[in-house]
């Protein structure tokens, strides 16, 4: 009975197929090193980028390389496309939401040139960082996932 008041843990699915890893994995160090929030990363293979979680598009930058996400449980997610993306001025992303609009997992919320970013910049990693506190755990470090594919990472407030 109780649990019916528990608030449900918002699942985690991957944002894109590639292969998944630790935030520490990617080439910038800003990430790397956590300053912004604990996270994971994948390396995609395509340029589209879908939604991890169920919740709410709280901002999108101006350039489209990164967005915000908020989740019924709290949980904030911010999605960085790329490293030194910003520097692009937009270039190669393509809008696919709106700022308050409501997602689903797995649906299409981005869209980039994956090869003509990918000329310019030193990673077109996909950036998953929990900017609400949340510690994470990746399940599967090294291995290729699929967009949508669940049981990816753990995560738990700090």
């Amino acid at each position: 009975m109780f649990k019916l008041f528990k608030k449900q843990k918002t699942e985690i699915v991957s944002p894109a197929a590639g292969v998944l890893n630790p935030i520490t994995k990617v080439p910038d160090q800003a990430f790397a090193s956590k300053m912004m929030g604990d996270g994971f990363i994948v390396t995609p293979e395509t340029g589209d980028i879908f939604s991890p979680v169920d919740g709410t598009v709280a901002m999108i930058f101006p350039t489209g390389h990164a967005l915000g996400l908020r989740c019924s449980d709290g949980t904030e997610l911010l999605i960085h496309i790329g490293v030194d993306t910003v520097a692009l001025n937009g270039e190669g992303f393509e809008k696919v939401v709106s700022e308050g609009q409501n997602v689903k997992k797995g649906d299409l919320i981005a869209r980039f040139d994956l090869e003509g970013v990918k000329a310019k910049v030193p990673s077109t990693d996909i950036i998953i960082v929990f900017t609400s506190g949340e510690a994470c755990e990746v399940l599967k470090e090294g291995k290729r996932v699929a967009a949508g594919e669940a049981e990816i990472v753990e995560y738990k407030k700090q």
